[in-house]
This record gives C-alpha cells, sequence and structure tokens, in this order.
C-alpha cells in the first residue's frame, strides 16, 4: 500500500475505489487544469503510476525522469500524446482504455451527422435569438439521410461502430482502411475503395484513424477538392488529421455543404474562423463523453495500473515489446 499514484484529471469514483486496492497514497489534479511540461515532470519524478489523459504531453523529457514509474495508464484510446518508443526503452509499459468507448464515440459522431444534415444548431440559434416569426417551406431545410451514402475513413472499432448504427438508414457504405473489414462487408455489403474514391462518392464522410504521421492532415486542401459540393464531413478522431485552414475556405466558400467537429488540433483552442460559419458545428471533444463510458474507461485504466504497480501484465497493453526489456525487469523488481 505504499505505493504513489497520480491522476491529472478527476475520474469517476469506481476507478478511485479500485486504485486503493494498492495505494493510500492517491493524488489528483482536483481542479482538472491541464498540467503544464513543468508539472507533468514533477509529477513523474515523485510517484509510482500515473493516470493520464490525451492532452497530458508525456514525451522523452517526462520518461526520462519518470525514475520511479511502474505503469502508465492513459485515459484514452489513442496514445499520441505518449512516447512510446522512449517508454518501452526506459521499461515502462502503457495502457490505454479501448473498446469500451466505440459506441459512445459514434454515437456522437452519428449526433454530429444529424446536428449538420439537419441543421439542429442553427434551428436551435434561430429559436433563442427571437427570429421565429413565421413559418415558410424551406424554413431551416436539411437534407436526407435515409439512402446516402456514408464513407467511414478507419474501419477500426469505432469506425465500425459507426458503419453499423447506419443500418436504420438503408445507407450505401463505402469504407477505407489498410485491410479490409469482414464485419462491414458481410453485415452492409460495404466496399472497400481507396480515399480519394471514397471522398468523390459520399455524401457523408466519417473520420475514424489514429493520429499517425501517415494520417496527420489525411483531408488535406486536395481532399476537400475532391469531395462532393453536396457532402458533409464529420471528425471524432483528432483535429490533426484535418488541415482546418484548407476546411474552413472549403467551408466558406460553399465546396462543400458542412462540417461538424468534435477534435480540434489546438485544443481547448478553436480555429476562431470557424465561429463566423453557420455551416459547421462545433463540440468540445466529448465524444466519449457518456456517464456510463466515462465510468468504464475509469474503472479501465485503474486496472491498469493495478496490476502494473503488482508486477503483472496490465490488460490493453500498448507497448508489448516493453515486456522484453531489461528495463522492464529492473523496474519491476525497484521496491
Amino acid at each position: 500500500m505504499n505505493y504513489s499514484v497520480y491522476l491529472t484529471k478527476v475520474v469517476p469514483e469506481e476507478g478511485m475505489e479500485i486504485l486503493k486496492q494498492v495505494s493510500d497514497n492517491i493524488e489528483v489534479n482536483q481542479d482538472n487544469h491541464t498540467l503544464t511540461k513543468e508539472e507533468i515532470i514533477k509529477v513523474a519524478e515523485t510517484h509510482d503510476a500515473l493516470m493520464v489523459h490525451y492532452v497530458d504531453v508525456v514525451d522523452e523529457e517526462v520518461l526520462e525522469r519518470a525514475k520511479n514509474v511502474k505503469v502508465i495508464a492513459t485515459y484514452a484510446v489513442g496514445t499520441d500524446n505518449i512516447d512510446l518508443e522512449t517508454a518501452t526503452r526506459l521499461g515502462i509499459p502503457i495502457g490505454n482504455t479501448p473498446g469500451v468507448l466505440s459506441d459512445a464515440t459514434s454515437e456522437m459522431a452519428w449526433a454530429l451527422l444529424f446536428g449538420i444534415a439537419r441543421r439542429i444548431v442553427e434551428a436551435d440559434n434561430y429559436v433563442r435569438d427571437g427570429r421565429f416569426k413565421f413559418w415558410y417551406p424551406m424554413l431551416m431545410a436539411g437534407v436526407n439521410i435515409v439512402g446516402k451514402t456514408l464513407g467511414i475513413v478507419g474501419a477500426g472499432k469505432i469506425g465500425t461502430a459507426m458503419a453499423l448504427k447506419s443500418r436504420g438508414f438503408n445507407m450505401k457504405i463505402l469504407y477505407t482502411d489498410i485491410r479490409p473489414s469482414e464485419v462491414l462487408e458481410r453485415e452492409l455489403s460495404a466496399r472497400r475503395v481507396s480515399l480519394d474514391e471514397l471522398l468523390k462518392s459520399s455524401d457523408f464522410v466519417s473520420l475514424h484513424v489514429p493520429l499517425l504521421p501517415e494520417t496527420n492532415n489525411i483531408i488535406s486542401e486536395q481532399k476537400l477538392a475532391l469531395m462532393k459540393p453536396g457532402s458533409y464531413l464529420i471528425n471524432t478522431a483528432r483535429g490533426q488529421v484535418v488541415d482546418e485552414q484548407a476546411l474552413i475556405t472549403a467551408l466558406k466558400e460553399k465546396r462543400i455543404a458542412g462540417a461538424a467537429l468534435d477534435v480540434h488540433p489546438n485544443e481547448p483552442g478553436v480555429n476562431p474562423g470557424f465561429f463566423e460559419l453557420s455551416n459547421v458545428v462545433l463540440s468540445p471533444h466529448i465524444a466519449s463523453g457518456t456517464i456510463e463510458t466515462k465510468r468504464d474507461m475509469a474503472i479501465m485504466a485503474a486496472e491498469i495500473i493495478v496490476a502494473g504497480l503488482k508486477g503483472e501484465v496490465p490488460p490493453n497493453l500498448v507497448n508489448t515489446d516493453v515486456l522484453k526489456t531489461e528495463n522492464y525487469r529492473k523496474r519491476m523488481e525497484r521496491k
């Protein structure tokens, strides 16, 4: 019980209760501010385990100072904020929380799709601003979803969940991924195509790729130019997968019909160019934000830390090669 654990954000109590199995020294960043580099280094130097979030940059400098850290759990699926190569070299296992947030995130992607297609935010503002003086046939007219073509960029767990939820709308499904999806092809008669073909043919394009060097700005100015003038872009992946300045220009010039974005490259900052546009819906990275999902993520992240501190292989270990390193063995032996 002498292990010290640090949480960079407040998480549901169910996770805290699990952590108490291995620690009576649990510290939490109670005001939820994003830790500075200096703050992250300080907690890495003084704790045995960390629970971090996507906004916490855990780079080589932080990891080099984490001399006593036996395990790091990230309260997310993506690990682009963590230097996995350095963590592996230093013998620090990293665990994430996949699967549990697939439904919540895909539900949010659908909410954004409906929001932009049926102009929900515009309509809400129209009513609140007192502009609803009379009704007429084309008032806030949006577009149908039934029968349209949905393009899924990245057919992992979340992209697959998004596509499967289309079944009630009789949509044609196109997808692009590095490997075929038996599930999508069997259940939806989905067709695997190139990104270019998907962008040219889809009415709605939903992004579900991890942030990697090869996916950074995967939706570039050139790719946006391939999309149909009446099409919509939905992003619940990472902000950096879209060239946001190119997107702003495309929206402003009505080269695509609209976009709905839950993620942004410089969070919590949002490009003010979007604020001038009525054909974009913006939300503050809340795709996994359901009470049930956040509870389950806290439990998963806590179980990663408990296993790591007990010297066991953490569930959902991302950098599996760490188990082969001498530094991992030494770190586990250290009391």
